[in-house]
């Protein structure tokens, strides 16, 4: 008699707490990305990245292998990197996601870096690294120029991950039908793409730094004359000097776009008037 089939359940991580999901009503007239946002996913969902500055924490890293989809895992007792084959699932590669911690890696990055760090989810956190000759391993504790990778996000969503020496991670059949990583491909083709899936909540959190950023960068200039003269401008007993007439050249300096010119004339004047 053949073994029960064991179902596959998606991954749990300790802490994670069941969030409800919203019905959706018919009159929900908000574009569709936000109501996405909002309700589809919870937070511990896995989901694909759109962009680069998306890949960060929990990431599951798969490749589609055939006859069985391949993933990169971190054995803990013998401290090796080995490609395991995913179990078998009527799901298509999509939707696929870990069943075990092993097959999860986490993904940091400096602020304003575009390479990635791939440390290792189980043990002691041992980074994912490449020599000049392509040998992959993840054995050491400190991050240094051979753990830095560049994710590159492919126009059918998948990614390649270029390290130092510009050479592309993929996967290799040796001797005796095993299959390792290495990292010596000089493109991109079947064997350097990679399907990735990383938590929602981390997707979601790179959207709102991206938000951030282009209001920051969007807002206009401030024109505190007041502040600016107490900090460049005050003459002795820091007494600030404003005319109505300096306000005004300095609104239609604003207007037509030369608002620094004119601040940086100003502030040159009063240099030199205060010591007259």
């Amino acid at each position: 008699m053949d073994a029960p089939k064991v179902k596959s359940s998606r991954l749990k991580f300790k802490g994670e707490k069941h969030k409800r999901k919203r019905e959706h009503t018919g009159n929900d007239e908000r574009p569709r990305k936000m109501r996405k946002e909002d309700s589809d996913h919870a937070d511990e969902d896995w989901v694909q990245p759109e962009n680069p500055l998306e890949l960060r924490g929990p990431t599951f890293i798969y490749h589609p292998s055939d006859p069985l989809p391949c993933t990169m895992t971190y054995n803990a007792t013998t401290g090796k990197l080995v490609i395991s084959n995913l179990d078998e699932s009527d799901e298509p590669i999509l939707a696929r996601t870990p069943s075990d911690v092993s097959q999860v890696w986490v993904l940091t990055r400096a602020a304003g870096s575009p390479t990635i760090n791939i440390r290792t989810g189980t043990g002691e956190g041992k980074f994912l690294s490449s020599d000049a000759h392509g040998l992959c391993s993840a054995d050491r504790d400190a991050r240094g120029p051979q753990e830095e990778w560049t994710p590159v996000v492919l126009p059918d969503g998948m990614v390649a991950f270029q390290n130092v020496y510009e050479k592309y991670l993929s996967i290799d059949e040796v001797a005796g039908g095993a299959v390792v990583l290495r990292a010596d491909s000089d493109e991109v083709g079947f064997r350097e793409r990679f399907w990735v899936k990383i938590q929602f909540k981390y997707k979601k959190e790179a959207h709102e730094e991206e938000k951030q950023k282009t209001l920051k960068d969007t807002e206009p200039v401030s024109l505190d004359e007041v502040a600016s003269n107490k900090t460049f401008q005050a003459w002795g007993m820091g007494r600030s000097v404003v005319s109505a007439a300096d306000k005004k050249e300095l609104k239609r300096a604003k207007k037509e776009g030369r608002l620094a010119e004119a601040m940086l004339d100003r502030r040159a004047k009063l240099k030199s008037d205060r010591f007259c």
